[in-house]
């Protein structure tokens, strides 16, 4: 079966599996992240840059996940850069240069206590984004390296792959302020593994909310929030056994690591429900064989409603 019979097969099952209401539906929120390592360990390299947009559209939303898959829907579309250590020289040659365009339907419930989202994508690859170009241009324009013809010319081939992403969570009350989500997820298609790992939330805000994840840093963006005021914190960490990898093709020499981690703080913060901010910083462990060091990851996120 090819990957875009797969994607069509997948594509059938979820719509037959949606209850026939699609039409009473509303926009109930959405969620936006930008991750840029420049606005964390201030340089330019692997995980460079990534922008997620999610709208969130149901029934209602009661301030808790219905208990049925369908009801609630997420639309995604997502961007992202993965570069080499240097964009040019001698050290432009460890790993390929990735641009990637996704969009998707993913769709979230609660049963027994237990969080659960699941989700398929259609991931572009290669030039056919239009990524590199545009990074070439931008760099250009203010003064920064730009893509070698050499990093160019072997960055990850036009492709199409069809990506299946399940995770569930398990919610634990510490006190009337903090929260546990131990959660388990895996991933088929454009990257292949399973994780395991931990949130934790200290305040309120997140009280009544929706929040995504972003499969980047693994950070927790909000789609519905509630009308209150003020701060709330969150971590995580989380550890991930790796199969195969599209991002690593095999004629280029760079071969993935067969696991990786991710430790990550941040803060939101919320003016009533007309003005969320959020930032957060993560640490990506090394993704491939002979990779020196992780990196240090931002994400932010800013809302203004009028």
């Amino acid at each position: 079966m090819t990957p875009r019979q797969i994607l069509v097969s997948l594509t059938l099952l979820f719509a037959l599996s949606l209850p026939a209401t699609a039409q009473e539906r509303q926009t109930l929120g959405w969620g936006r992240i930008l991750n840029n390592d420049f606005i964390g360990d201030g340089k330019d390299r692997w995980r460079s840059s990534s922008y997620g947009v999610s709208l969130v559209r149901g029934p209602d939303w009661s301030g808790a996940l219905p208990g049925r898959a369908g009801q609630i829907l997420e639309f995604r579309v997502r961007g992202e850069i993965v570069a080499p250590r240097a964009l040019n020289g001698p050290d432009s040659a460890d790993r390929a240069y990735a641009g990637m365009l996704s969009v998707g339907l993913h769709t979230h419930w609660a049963r027994h206590g237990v969080d659960a989202n699941m989700g398929i994508d259609l991931v572009a690859t290669g030039p056919q984004t239009g990524w590199s170009d545009a990074q070439d241009w931008f760099h250009d324009l203010v003064n920064q390296p730009r893509p070698s013809p050499a990093v160019i010319a072997n960055q990850v081939p036009d492709g199409l792959h069809p990506a299946v992403t399940v995770e569930l969570g398990y919610p634990v009350a510490l006190s009337a302020r903090a929260e546990a989500r131990p959660f388990i997820e895996a991933q088929y298609g454009l990257e292949d593994l399973v994780r395991v790992g931990v949130d934790l939330r200290l305040g309120r805000l997140g009280e009544g909310a929706l929040d995504l994840r972003d499969p980047t840093t693994g950070q927790r963006y909000r789609a519905i929030t509630q009308d209150r005021g003020g701060w709330e914190w969150v971590a995580g960490a989380d550890y991930a056994m790796v199969g195969d990898s599209a991002l690593f093709p095999d004629d280029f020499g760079t071969r993935a690591r067969d696991s990786r981690w991710r430790l990550r703080l941040g803060g939101h913060w919320q003016g009533g429900k007309n003005v969320t901010f959020f930032y957060g910083a993560t640490y990506l462990s090394e993704e491939y064989v002979g990779q020196t060091e992780g990196q240090v990851v931002g994400s932010i996120k800013l809302n203004f409603k009028f």
